[in-house]
């Protein structure tokens, strides 16, 4: 609305100058004038919102509006007024800056509104207070600089106006990070941090009371609309989410006002975040107490945080509990008693002085015709007896922000007229030169601050971290932290939470998350079409792990490790082979001691007795070898069982597959010998001669020593080798023994396999012999028995899983062990022990009939 009346204040005037005749400058509208000014060397400008609300009559469209109407005055603008007055006085009295120059002032009232802080800049800058004709409209610009303005909004506005003519504008309160860009803005500069800072000094800080769920209410204007764009980009960063953001702006209607109130209402988020400047701020306030809105915990801006006129407003049990950032507290000597020491009728410019004198002590100068009326004011009332806005120094950090740009003035002044002892006075700085240098000042003020400006134009942000408490029914700020943005971004950051007194007046941090934490053994899925917050806690899959909250994923376990039942830590996996110590891998070891001992004692027996018929009749020699071999067939299992390593891989397949060929060679040699013997007995036959003592011993050396090269070469290309197997259980290592070369391994088998099977085949044929005495017989049943065993070994032994698979191996070897020394050697020692008188020649050599 003010820029459409500011638009038709511009055309009317072209309209008008069009009908003028001759080029002289002529003022149309009204004429402005300082609420405040003081001659001298160099002017400096201020514009201040002396009024925070403003009206606008017969709007028509059709004619020249009527000027604005300033309506509710402000305090504050007022002190700020005085900072410069008080900081351009201590210049002027100042024997080391500028000396022998004089400063001078302007100040003029913006209301707060865009279209007359634009007028008012103007004004400034060309001078044009009157209505003056015949002068050119050109002119030298009538001041050096200019402070202000507070809001945002307007000093964008002021700024693109006069840019152009390089006149900087230094802001103690306007804190869009927007005017930080000196592309759009080179002339504007300020004393009071970017809203960059305080933007990512907000998420900093919510993020650190684990705040992920919140909302926020912002003012409609470049400074609440930029700095929220800027803490949303910060908080996304920090996995911080906005439950709403609402813009909010004091000419709002009821209705939309309302429709604000009934969504914070209907929301879940327990803290607000309030971007707003202290008028708005105040006018939402009101409504929330209407409504009795009470109980969330707000979070605040340096605009409103100290105002300690929110605080006396009888609202602040709205805002109990607040926390915010403050520009830090600060102390100006000689300010405080400088802006209470004023006299409206010795004031200069004395009808504003008189305007707010009437506001502070609710008095008339001039006695009016009205219903109720109001005391007279004389002039010699005491501001000591009053306690309001005017009186509270609590913003003097903002007028110290004041004081500071006029300093930076002074300054620069002093650097770029080359004062020594004195300055020149009739020497008026180039604004573009003068700009330049006012970007590079970099000084100490009395109280020991230091004061300098970045390239955009910003100084260092510091603030103060503030807590609304109450005490003895008082609201007071207490300093609960700072924020340094020159610190690293682990330290810039200082909370004492201990001290922090939460909203409803308690010690515990308030909780404010869409989703509660994920814990340890979880991790967060995002629900469907909500915003990051609000998620559900997944378990993590076996073998994954989460050892945080609030993980975004599970992590996969280390090949050796498996997650733990609750799926927060990685525990090393059982591991697992046939040991000794288990039932089964002990069972197994008695069993192969046992089968070697009885191995032993047959040998033993068959040596005592090697002399008798039946000893002799079975070959001996033969006899005590396959007794050997058995004996190593037997303890060759023992290398089975216990932690598989790289010999014993190697020795248990090799000692396994030599000992059992050695073992069958024997058993072939002496059917053979059975077939050879029976056949020796035909007239005409001496076979033997062929197959004697040296050519059995040739035969088991030579079927024994190619299994012993296949070992050998087995060993040689592709030994066994020790091995994890991690994919038959999940859970837990199974430790085997890798047999490396497949095709060697099924060798080794195959031919302990082609020999039991020809020995077999052997026997068989030889299993009828018509004598008492037919070892084949015997033979045929051992080798039936090893045939069955391993036959029946692979299903079992392809199928077994993890150690059961040694376990089938081992008893497939004690099984064939035991088949050929029962088969073999029980029925010669049942003769031998039990029945001694069938232990001779003459019973071994009877017939037997044929079946």
């Amino acid at each position: 609305m003010e820029l459409i009346v500011a638009l038709l204040h511009v055309v009317m005037a072209i309209i008008k100058f069009s009908k003028t005749n001759g080029t002289a400058c002529a003022l149309r509208g009204e004429s402005s004038y300082p609420q405040l000014s003081k001659d001298g060397n160099i002017i400096v400008g201020g514009i201040f919102p002396f009024h925070s609300k403003w009206e606008i009559t017969n709007l028509s469209y059709s004619i020249t509006p009527s000027p604005i109407r300033c309506m509710s005055l402000n305090f504050r603008a007022f002190q700020y007024s005085q900072s410069l007055i008080f900081a351009i006085e201590e210049i002027n009295n100042s024997s080391s800056l500028l000396p022998g120059v004089s400063l001078g002032y302007k100040i003029y009232d913006t209301c707060g509104s865009t279209a007359v802080g634009v007028r008012m800049a103007m004004t400034l800058m060309n001078g044009n207070e009157n209505t003056v004709l015949d002068e050119p409209c050109t002119k030298p610009a009538q001041v050096q600089a200019i402070i202000g303005e507070s809001y945002s909004s307007v000093s964008m506005a002021v700024t693109k106006t006069i840019g152009p003519f390089s006149i900087p504008i230094i802001s103690h309160y306007a804190t869009c990070e927007c005017l930080s860009d000196k592309r759009k803005y080179p002339s504007f500069l300020r004393t009071i941090p970017s809203d960059y800072y305080q933007s990512r000094a907000l998420a900093e800080m919510v993020r650190h009371f684990g705040w992920t769920w919140v909302g926020a209410i912002r003012s409609d204007d470049d400074y609440g609309n930029n700095g929220m764009a800027a803490f949303t980009t910060v908080a996304e960063q920090l996995g911080i989410c906005l439950e709403y953001s609402l813009p909010f702006f004091k000419t709002y209607s009821r209705e939309k006002v309302l429709r604000i109130i009934e969504q914070i209402q209907s929301s879940t988020s327990q803290v607000i975040l309030g971007f707003l400047d202290n008028f708005d701020l105040q006018i939402l306030i009101s409504v929330f107490l209407e409504h009795n809105i009470t109980g969330y915990q707000w979070v605040g801006t340096e605009a409103w945080i100290s105002d300690t006129q929110l605080a006396t407003m009888d609202k602040h049990k709205i805002l109990q509990g607040a926390i915010g950032l403050a520009i830090p507290k600060t102390e100006v000597t000689g300010l405080k008693e400088f802006i209470l020491d004023i006299n409206p009728l010795k004031s200069a410019g004395k009808a504003i002085f008189i305007k707010f004198w009437e506001a502070l002590f609710n008095c008339r100068y001039i006695k009016q015709n009205e219903t109720n009326d109001l005391p007279v004011c004389t002039g010699e009332e005491k501001l000591s007896e009053i306690e309001n806005t005017f009186t509270d120094m609590n913003l003097m950090p903002i007028f110290n922000n004041v004081y500071k740009g006029v300093y930076a003035i002074g300054h620069a002044l002093h650097d770029l007229l080359g004062c020594k002892e004195t300055c020149p006075t009739n020497k008026q700085p180039d604004p573009v030169t003068f700009l330049e240098h006012l970007k590079t000042v970099h000084f100490k003020t009395k109280m020991g601050e230091e004061v300098y400006f970045d390239e955009n134009g910003d100084p260092a942000a510091r603030y103060e971290i503030i807590n609304w408490q109450t005490s003895k029914d008082e609201l007071v700020f207490v300093t609960v932290g700072l924020y340094d943005s020159t610190f690293s971004a682990h330290n810039r950051l200082a909370v004492n939470v201990a001290s922090v007194l939460w909203a409803q007046n308690t010690n515990q941090v308030p909780i404010s998350v869409c989703s509660e934490n994920c814990p340890p053994g979880t991790r967060k899925a995002v629900q469907k079409g909500k915003p990051v917050c609000c998620f559900d806690c997944i378990p993590c899959a076996e073998g994954e792990i989460s050892n945080i909250t609030d993980s975004i994923k599970c992590e996969q376990c280390y090949q050796d490790y498996w997650s733990n039942t609750q799926r927060d830590e990685c525990i090393k996996k059982e591991t697992e082979y046939l040991s000794y110590e288990e039932t089964m891998g002990s069972l197994l070891t008695v069993l192969s001691i046992m089968g070697a001992f009885m191995t032993i004692v047959i040998g033993v027996i068959f040596f005592r007795y090697k002399n008798t018929p039946i000893v002799k009749a079975n070959n001996s020699e033969l006899s005590f070898l396959l007794l050997f071999s058995l004996t190593l067939c037997f303890l060759c299992s023992l290398t089975f069982i216990g932690r598989p390593s790289e010999w014993s891989c190697m020795l248990r397949h090799t000692a396994f597959g030599i000992t059992f060929v050695l073992c069958i060679s024997c058993v072939l040699g002496k059917t053979i010998v059975v077939l050879m013997a029976f056949r020796a007995t035909l007239p005409g036959s001496n076979v033997m001669k062929w197959f004697g003592l040296p050519q059995q011993r040739l035969s088991v050396l030579a079927f024994t020593f190619i299994q012993v090269l296949i070992c050998v070469l087995w060993l040689t290309i592709s030994p066994p080798f020790p091995f994890k197997n991690l994919k038959l259980y999940k859970e837990k290592v199974i430790l085997e023994c890798n047999v490396g070369s497949i095709i060697s391994f099924w060798a080794v088998l195959g031919y302990i396999g082609f020999l039991a099977l020809l020995c077999f085949v052997l026997a068989f044929l030889a299993r009828k012999l018509p004598d008492n005495f037919n070892e084949a017989k015997f033979i045929t049943f051992s080798m039936l028995i090893f045939c069955a065993v391993w036959i029946t070994f692979i299903p079992a032994y392809v199928s077994s899983p993890g150690k059961f698979t040694v376990a089938v191996e081992i008893f497939a070897i004690l099984a064939s062990s035991f088949g050929l020394l029962f088969c073999i050697f029980l029925p010669k020692c049942y003769i031998i022990i039990l029945k001694p008188e069938k232990n001779n020649k003459k019973q071994l050599m009877g017939k037997v009939p044929i079946k």
